[in-house]
This record gives C-alpha cells, sequence and structure tokens, in this order.
C-alpha cells in the first residue's frame, strides 16, 4: 500500500510538469476531536473519533474556467500505531461558469454538500468518507441555488456491497423568508455471489422546511429558524416488504454573537430508520439520534479562531432523549491554504 500510495503522489508533481497552464495548489488540514457520552442509550453508542486529515492538492487553470486537480486525502487517528490509516484519493475536473458549477471525479465532500442536515449524514462521515466519488452540478446566484449530485460509495465485489447515493437540493429566498429542500436515494444492494442472499434495499429520505433568516437585521450576527417535514421511503425489495414510510417534523434555530453561537435541533416523529437493527450504519448514513420519536440536540458552540485560512471551533452538546440528557464535546481545527483567492 505504502509504495502504491509514494507512485500516486510522485504521479501528482510529474502531471503538474507537464502542464503550461496555470499551476494550481490547495492543502487542507482537518482535525477533530468528538467525544459522543451516550451510555445506556438503545439508540446510539458513546464513542470518541479524533484524528488528523491532511489533504494536498495539484492541479491546473486553464480559460479560468476548467481545473484538473490530484492530490490525496491521508487520515491518522489519534493513539493509532500507524502513520497513516486510511487514505482516499483526490482526482477531479471541475468547470464554474458564471452560476453554474460542475465537478466530477474524486472530490472533497464539504466543498459541495456540507450544508446537508445531520438527519442525512452525521458528523463521522466527514471524519471518515471524506470525499465524494460522483459528479456535482450545482446553479447558484446569490443566495438561491439547485444542485443535483451522484456518490458511487461501493463497488459490488465479493467483499463489497453495491451502494450509491443520488441527491439534490435547493433553496430559494425572497427578503428574509425562504423554503429550502433536501432529498436523497440511497441504494444498497448484495455482494457479488453471496453465500447468504442480500436482500436489495432502496431508502429515501426528504427534508422540505421553510423559514425567516434575520442575520445582520439585529444585533446577531446570525438570528434564523426554520421549520420543516421530514419523509422517509424505504423498502426491501427480496421481503416484498412495499414502500415502509416514516414521517416527522423537525425545527431548527441558529443564534450567533460575535464569536459564540447556539444551534438547536429539535425533531419530533417516527422512527427513521426501519431496518437499523439489522444494517445499521451500513443502510443509514444520518445520526442515529432520529430513531428516537422525539429528541432535542442544542450545540453550544466558541470560534476561537475565524479568518479566510484558519477555523477553530469547540461546541458542547446536549441532547434530550430516552428521558435522559446526553453529552457530546467537539474541537474541531480547519486550515486551507491555497494558490487562488477563489
Amino acid at each position: 500500500m505504502k509504495t502504491s500510495l509514494y507512485i500516486f503522489v510522485l504521479s501528482i508533481f510529474i502531471s503538474c510538469n507537464a502542464f503550461s497552464q496555470e499551476k494550481n495548489w490547495r492543502l487542507d488540514v482537518f482535525s477533530f476531536f468528538d467525544n459522543t457520552e451516550f451510555g445506556r442509550s438503545a439508540v446510539k453508542i458513546p464513542q470518541t473519533m479524533a484524528g488528523v486529515q491532511v489533504a494536498p492538492e495539484f492541479g491546473v487553470i486553464w480559460d479560468s474556467v476548467n481545473k484538473v486537480n490530484v492530490g490525496v486525502n491521508l487520515l491518522h487517528e489519534f493513539g493509532s500505531p500507524k502513520a497513516i490509516d486510511r487514505y482516499y484519493p483526490t482526482a477531479y475536473y471541475e468547470s464554474s461558469r458564471g452560476p453554474v458549477r460542475f465537478l466530477m471525479g474524486a472530490f472533497p465532500r464539504t466543498r459541495v454538500i456540507e450544508n446537508y442536515p445531520r438527519l442525512f449524514f452525521q458528523d463521522s462521515i466527514t471524519y471518515y468518507r471524506p470525499n465524494i466519488n460522483g459528479f456535482f452540478t450545482e446553479y447558484r446566484k446569490d443566495d438561491n441555488y439547485f444542485n443535483i449530485w451522484l456518490d458511487w460509495t461501493g463497488r459490488q465485489s465479493k467483499t463489497v456491497n453495491e451502494e450509491f447515493f443520488i441527491g439534490f437540493s435547493g433553496r430559494y429566498k425572497t427578503g428574509i423568508f425562504y423554503v429550502q429542500h433536501f432529498g436523497a436515494m440511497f441504494h444498497f444492494a448484495g455482494k457479488m455471489d453471496p453465500v447468504v442472499e442480500e436482500p436489495l434495499h432502496d431508502n429515501l429520505l426528504f427534508l422540505t422546511s421553510a423559514g425567516i433568516d434575520l442575520s445582520g437585521r439585529t444585533c446577531f450576527s446570525k438570528l434564523e429558524a426554520n421549520a420543516g417535514w421530514v419523509l422517509r421511503l424505504e423498502r426491501s425489495r427480496a421481503d416484498n416488504s412495499g414502500w415502509i414510510t416514516s414521517r416527522g417534523l423537525l425545527v431548527e434555530t441558529r443564534v450567533e454573537y460575535k464569536w459564540l453561537g447556539l444551534f438547536n435541533t429539535f425533531y419530533t416523529g417516527d422512527n427513521l430508520m426501519h431496518y437499523y437493527s439489522e444494517l445499521g450504519n451500513n443502510l443509514y448514513w444520518g445520526d442515529p439520534t432520529y430513531r428516537s420519536k422525539i429528541s432535542d440536540r442544542s450545540d453550544f458552540y466558541i470560534k476561537f479562531l475565524q479568518s479566510r485560512t484558519v477555523d477553530l471551533e469547540l461546541t458542547y452538546s446536549l441532547t434530550f432523549m430516552e428521558s435522559r440528557m446526553y453529552h457530546e464535546q467537539m474541537l474541531k481545527l480547519i486550515v486551507n491554504l491555497n494558490s487562488s483567492k477563489n
């Protein structure tokens, strides 16, 4: 594995020198410490996730519109004896023409769908699934946007299930009011020539919400609230289960004053993960707390550093569900250095 990695990194430098167009480079460093204290919970396990990602990229830009970048995301988990615990190749084409943006290849998840709620993707997805493998296209003008994307997460083999996401999201804002939508379908099939036949699962999740944004209109730098309707449709084809429907209400509130902030998420409704006891996080990438029929999470955060190149944020979370209160502490550092002003 190490030999393959060295060859891959060397090819990055060679390919960059082979082009006469404008050179482009980027270095992202992301370090995280996430301690979830969910002891005695029936829906979420207690664990500590900590590590650092180093993600260099090199490439070329031509016509000020087209870009090709190659690189690698290297993950070291704190406490591990290995220098590199996992690595994720990065290689993608990007085009930006006015309000239209298109990417295809293997590219960082946080640059395209980071605004999806934890309902869809829990925090650990950013830690251990940093790249999307597929495509993303978006039309964006001011605060309004619409995008479509594909993430192929599993190439079928004797040990790997065939799986992929197809998603779309959008937002329309007029004045202080807005409506937004998030949607994704997860296709989870079996392995190649399995010893035991595995049912094929289709898993669709939608959130449509309306909100009000008063950011910058009061003494608060951010002041926003929205309420939305959640719909989950899922089925197991081999079991002839038909479509199993789950519904719920999700309310989000965010308040920021200078370097202090509060983000509150309240959910009430059905268990949104019908097959979790069988397939767990293999089938569901969202936060397991949405298995509870009522939950409330409050994130209290402090932004110690916030600039164009460095962000350092400490979050203390309280989750109320199952007639208990659970704690979580997160410290995240993001460093971005690049050759572009964009």
